[in-house]
């Protein structure tokens, strides 16, 4: 296997991630729109509608084996693509010189794993629950549904989980804000024109996401 086809695979493996997080980045909007239904004071009424569309229409169990498939499909590339930066270098440098690399760059690995874990907690409390591989902490809806809206509000009313929920999604927000810049670097966008306003975007959309987010715990313990 020569240098040339090795370079050419690792800018796959990089076009690759930056497509995927790109789309996981269009569904937690999606996925944020859904949640903020948690705020409406009408006793769950549009939540529990929204997931039982989620959870009966044949089209989003699709899409739920793409975005499965999206999401694991990044992770494994990142990880791939850490090692081999690992492996580059094996030996630190004795005398540290100033780096040029983004300092969120350097930590992407490890914030991707936080995220990683957050996400596992997350569908442990709600997807497994869906699929009935864990049992509801409450009762079931008429037809034998989870209550979704009910698990959230008896979730988010622990303070303790509202805490570690809260500062897994503000590293959500550093993770996402390197990402999104990264993407657009990746697949080639980056130019005085337009890196400006990426940035700006970027900072924006990693802003609001995790606010959007982080309501829904403050809703719950303080509302």
């Amino acid at each position: 296997m020569n240098s040339s086809f090795l370079k050419f695979s690792s800018i796959t493996k990089k076009i690759w991630m930056a497509f995927l997080g790109l789309f996981l980045m269009l569904f937690l909007l999606v996925h944020l729109g859904i949640n903020l239904c948690l705020l409406r004071d009408d006793g769950g009424k549009w939540f529990n509608d929204a997931s039982h569309f989620m959870g009966t229409n044949y089209l989003v169990k699709i899409f739920e084996i793409i975005l499965f498939g999206g999401f694991f499909l990044h992770v494994f590339l990142g990880i791939v693509l850490q090692v081999k930066n690992w492996m580059a270098r094996p030996v630190r440098y004795k005398v540290n010189s100033k780096s040029t690399t983004p300092f969120l760059s350097k930590y992407m690995i490890y914030t991707g794993v936080i995220v990683l874990i957050f996400i596992g907690i997350h569908l442990m409390n709600f997807f497994f629950i869906k699929i009935g591989w864990v049992e509801s902490p409450v009762d079931m809806l008429e037809g034998g549904e989870p209550d979704f809206y009910t698990a959230a509000e008896w979730l988010f009313t622990q303070p303790l989980y509202s805490i570690v929920y809260i500062l897994l999604i503000i590293v959500l927000g550093f993770h996402l804000n390197h990402a999104f810049q990264a993407a657009f670097q990746t697949l080639g966008l980056e130019h005085k024109k337009y890196t400006p306003a990426i940035k700006i975007a970027g900072t924006l959309y990693s802003i609001f996401i995790p606010f959007g987010f982080i309501l829904i715990p403050i809703y719950f313990l303080f509302i």
